[in-house]
């Protein structure tokens, strides 16, 4: 991760000057979305790096700790090695950025990572995830004893009635209580974009969650009817540029739910390229949360290395 970032106090005032230009906005991500792919070793190169920033996530009411421990080994081994071979990428340690589970399955993500000896960190959801409607109570408490079991990382999610209702204040308290509660692990703050009304309202909240001590804003729980989507992909790095820009802090984008193939994951690149720069590329400033991107990033880099498709058989199941 990134260096910290500590956060302001709350300036209403900038709040109260913001003005989101959809129009303009909406125009922006049509021209993002209408670039020209990148093709063949190009392609493949920047299909490796999104696979470094993928937060490989199960987030299923049937989860076991049998689920974790494949999921943990499919973050070690990304791609099959033969495949990493052949555009001779094997010795580059290539692996997911993160496991992202449950809080009850975190000590069993903790324990397989721990057996395959590497380094990858364990995300926690928390604070009554998805809708963030419990008491607050309850959800610090949710993040301490995920911190406790082991997560490096907690992914909390807002009271999207805060942001609906214009309780700046309120929201920025809260934020500041999670903050303090993850301790020396880093927090990613999920808006739920889709459940905001505008896209005033995400740039709002955005500022609200980075001047609160997030180190990363991500879009959604992806259990809203909309989640990512590139207008709210662009308000919200725009608001990264504009903190960064005003206190020096870097804060990291994760855009999540409805990412499933590669070319979205080439699109979600070439916007933190285009408006962040390239020092937003990398897993410290970056990721993609995720549960069925990387098999269909797979599958394309076998099509590189084989010109053919895989068949089911082919590749191994996260």
């Amino acid at each position: 991760m990134a260096a910290r970032n500590r956060g302001t106090e709350l300036d209403l005032g900038w709040l109260a000057r913001v003005r989101v230009n959809q129009p303009a906005v909406l125009r922006r991500a049509e021209q993002i979305r209408s670039h020209r792919a990148v093709k063949k070793d190009w392609q493949a190169a920047w299909l490796l790096r999104a696979v470094t920033c993928i937060d490989l996530t199960t987030l299923s009411g049937d989860d076991t700790p049998s689920n974790v421990y494949r999921l943990c080994y499919k973050a070690k081994h990304p791609i099959r090695e033969d495949l990493l071979q052949a555009v001779n990428m094997h010795d580059k340690g290539i692996t997911a950025a993160a496991v992202c589970v449950y809080p009850a399955r975190v000590a069993d993500a903790v324990k397989a990572l721990k057996a395959a000896g590497c380094s990858i960190p364990v995300a926690s959801v928390a604070t009554g995830f998805p809708a963030g409607q419990t008491p607050l109570k309850t959800r610090l408490e949710e993040i301490r004893l995920a911190v406790e079991d082991g997560a490096r990382e907690i992914d909390i999610v807002i009271n999207r009635t805060l942001v609906l209702t214009g309780q700046w204040e309120g929201l920025y308290e809260e934020i500041c209580q999670f903050r303090q509660a993850c301790g020396e692990a880093h927090m990613k703050t999920i808006l739920g974009t889709g459940e905001l009304g505008s896209l005033t309202n995400v740039y709002k909240a955005s500022l609200v969650a980075m001047m609160a001590g997030s180190d990363f804003i991500k879009t959604s729980t992806g259990k809203e009817a909309v989640n990512a989507t590139i207008p709210v992909g662009l308000v919200m790095v725009r608001a990264i540029r504009d903190f960064h820009w005003k206190t020096g802090y870097k804060v990291g984008f994760k855009p999540a739910g409805g990412i499933r193939s590669a070319k979205d994951a080439l699109t979600w690149l070439s916007l933190m390229k285009e408006e962040l720069g390239d020092e937003w590329l990398k897993p410290e400033l970056f990721r993609l949360g995720a549960s069925t991107l990387l098999g269909d990033i797979e599958r394309q880099i076998y099509h590189h290395v084989t010109g053919r498709y895989a068949a089911y058989y082919d590749l191994p199941m996260a």
